[in-house]
């Protein structure tokens, strides 16, 4: 009988050393995805910011070519609206 219940506990001490060394794998790979996951969201907020940046920048040109438009349609007015008197004055 002794020789039977050492077998079993040879048989279970391997079992259980197999699900420990199971679990540590385990483990690591769940520390390792949740590394791998923190490394993607700082890329991705590196990435959002960047293109939050490139926005603002965006706006702020276009703002400006709004505002050089404007000015030029005004003075376009100017010169069309002296060139139409110029013609005038011309014909009387």
């Amino acid at each position: 009988m002794a020789e039977g219940n050492s077998k079993v506990w040879r048989v279970n001490r391997q079992v259980s050393v197999s699900v420990f060394i199971q679990l540590i794998f385990l483990a690591s790979l769940i520390v390792g995805s949740w590394v791998n996951l923190q490394r993607q969201l700082d890329l991705l907020q590196r990435d959002v910011r960047l293109i939050l940046e490139t926005q603002k920048a965006f706006g702020e040109k276009f703002e400006s070519l709004q505002e050089k438009t404007i000015a030029y349609e005004y003075r376009l007015r100017a010169v069309e609206g002296a060139a139409t008197q110029v013609e005038e004055n011309s014909y009387r």
